[in-house]
This record gives C-alpha cells, structure tokens and sequence, in this order.
C-alpha cells in the first residue's frame, strides 16, 4: 500500500512496507508486486512510481510490477483487484504497517480477493502517532463491518 513519497523518494513509511515487499519477493510468496497510490498537485512521481523505482533497485524485476493509482486504500485496492483479476489472481498478500493491516484485509475481501497481510515491523510509525492510527483505524473498522467500507468511503469522502 502507497505512502507518501518525496519526488520520487518513498518516504520513511512507505520505505519500510517496501522492504517487507522485498524480503517477501525474495521468499518466493508472489508471481506480482502491485504498487499503488496517486501523486498530490505539483507531485512529478506517484506513490505507486516511487514504489516500483525502489523496488527494482532492491532486485524486484521490472516484468512483475504493476502500478495502480488510487487516492484512498479503498481506490487502490479496487483498481489491484481489477489488474490481478484480469491476470487470473484472486489471493493477495498485503503489506502496510500494523495499524493499517485488519482494515486493508477486510476491504479486499468486500472486493471479493482472499486477502492475507504480512505488515512491516520496521515502520517509522510509533508512539503516541501509532496509538492514534490505531484508534483511528478500529473506529473505520468497526463503522466499515457495519455499512460496508465502499459506503463508509463515500460517506467520510
């Protein structure tokens, strides 16, 4: 899952979720990486551009990377379904950080995938900031379960 990035640079954030990525490629647990994320206004790089640079300098093959847009988790998850759908995949193995993981989970299974998630244990994320996300996430999670997560997204915009 996308994170902010720096002109091209992933930032401390999206660099951690980014070498759980390479340590999973490495391991052999998937065919294709799926890079995602937009860019914000005056951005040249999306975060999904950022992503699959960084990757391929860590040795993940340019021919197994697919990028996708996506402002939201739910906009990147729906357009990595529809790419590895039309590839004939229906099992993902997502990476973000902890906080992020059982939300990401629940909305690809509402996007009809078998979703599993490895996140990274060397996010940036700590402190009062992660208590915070986590907070944060449980209540999306919990309002999400209750309307659907497509509903929910429409609703907080």
């Amino acid at each position: 899952m996308g994170a902010a990035q720096y002109d091209g640079r992933p930032s401390p954030q999206l660099a951690a979720r980014l070498d759980q990525v390479v340590l999973l490629w490495g391991k052999g647990y998937a065919p294709l990486v799926v890079t995602t994320g937009s860019k914000r206004p005056g951005d040249r790089f999306t975060e999904a551009q950022a992503s699959a640079t960084y990757l391929e300098a860590r040795g993940v093959p340019k021919s197994a990377i697919v990028q996708v847009g996506g402002a939201t988790s739910y906009d990147s998850l729906r357009l990595a379904r529809d790419q590895l759908v039309a590839r004939g995949l229906r099992r993902v193995l997502l990476v973000s950080d902890p906080y992020h993981s059982l939300r990401i989970r629940l909305v690809s299974q509402e996007l009809g995938l078998t979703a599993y998630v490895s996140p990274t244990r060397t996010s940036p994320v700590r402190g009062t900031t992660a208590v915070w996300r986590e907070m944060k996430e449980a209540a999306g999670v919990g309002v999400g379960r209750i309307i659907g997560f497509d509903r929910l997204l429409r609703i907080t915009g």
